[in-house]
């Protein structure tokens, strides 16, 4: 493999159009005339051959060879291929060096090193035994973006060496708690009564008792005065 050139597009037929990724091979003229011959065969290009070929040898690639003993089944590349495939970078890594870490480069390792050290993968992580134990679903859902905004500093700090390396994961550390903040649930004694609450009711008024209205008392006419001798006419014959 000499070249690599991203965001390239395959002009010729056969296989799939578009490409993402051109790889020059180099081979032997034997190989190269063998290979010709076998496209033909099928009737397709040489690359769409090739692609072909190598995709077939997928299923040869054991990434664990089983005893087949209690479950212990041998795990090809074919089997694992879309578990270690993500679109990106920084997903596709952590699938690699946790199913399979003995794949992984030097420099691949000093990265692996940094994410782990900076417990950035801590909410996924358990220990069983000294092994760790990862829940893909914290994987996913809460782990991965973060590291999705992490990834291009992780990068930057490893390139920078060392020190500055060192400084990434102190400073990742430091802010751990704030990057997974999450309310936590509140204490049965920090938790206080609701306040009552005065709602106005409307009262029906209480019914006036009617008090009986006295009865009328007659006053009794006060007696006509008799008239005294002085007011008797004269004229009144005795």
């Amino acid at each position: 493999m000499a070249t690599e050139n991203p965001e390239s597009k395959r002009k010729g037929g056969g296989g799939k159009l578009a490409r993402s990724v051109i790889v020059t091979v180099r081979m032997d003229p034997q190989l190269n005339y063998l290979a010709d011959l076998a496209a033909r065969k099928h009737r397709r290009t040489l690359s769409s051959f090739i692609e072909w070929a190598v995709q077939q040898s997928f299923s040869d690639v054991e990434l664990h060879h089983g005893t087949g003993y209690q479950g212990d089944e041998t795990i090809t590349l074919k089997d694992m291929e879309k578990s270690l495939w993500d679109v990106d970078d920084s997903e596709r890594f952590v699938r690699l060096a946790i199913h399979c870490a003995e794949l992984l480069t030097h420099e691949e390792q000093e990265r692996w090193k940094l994410l782990t050290d900076s417990q950035l993968l801590s909410p996924a992580m358990t220990r069983n035994n000294g092994d760790r134990v990862w829940n893909w679903a914290k994987l996913e859902d809460v782990v991965f973006p973060v590291l999705r905004r992490a990834w291009n500093s992780l990068l930057v700090a490893h390139e920078a060496g060392p020190e500055a390396s060192r400084k990434w994961v102190s400073a990742t550390q430091a802010n751990i708690g704030t990057i997974y903040k999450s309310p936590a649930p509140a204490s049965a004694s920090s938790i206080t009564a609701p306040k009552p609450v005065s709602v106005p009711v409307a009262v029906p008024a209480k019914p006036v008792a009617s008090v009986p209205a006295k009865p009328a008392t007659s006053v009794p006419a006060k007696p006509a005065a008799s008239p005294s001798f002085d007011d008797m006419d004269d004229d009144i014959p005795f």
